[in-house]
């Protein structure tokens, strides 16, 4: 299995076969270099690696996200906790040590999006 293939089943077992599904149909010329690499380097790499487990690296993926201020990509991370196995509080822990390390502001704003994110998969938006 190619790194891409493998990035490909890494990425559709963690973010789920719908989101995939949606963004492959958005991919265009202009970013399918883009997509390859992100499908080759961090889910056919960084996320196939068995080093850490699913659930660690999602916990370290939310932290690192909110502490880089990257807060677009929380939504789709937090909703990814329900194949990762990182519970609420793993999410809840990762985000306090944002608060410490980084900065209580970015993980205010980390915990809002997460909390309207778990409310939204609850209610099976």
């Amino acid at each position: 299995m190619t790194r891409y293939e493998t990035g490909m089943r890494v990425r559709r077992e963690v973010l789920g076969d719908a989101h995939v599904d949606r963004a492959e149909a958005a991919k265009t010329d202009f970013d399918q270099a883009f997509q390859g690499l992100i499908t080759e380097s961090a889910w056919g790499t960084v996320w196939a690696s068995d080093a850490i487990s699913r659930r660690e690296r999602s916990m370290l993926t939310l932290a690192l996200l909110a502490a880089t201020g990257n807060f677009a990509e929380i939504p789709m991370h937090v909703r990814a906790t329900a194949n990762t196995g990182a519970s609420q509080a793993d999410v809840l822990e990762a985000f306090q040590h944002v608060a410490i390390y980084a900065g209580v502001p970015k993980a205010n704003h980390a915990i809002k999006l997460a909390k309207e994110t778990f409310a939204e998969m609850e209610q099976g938006a």
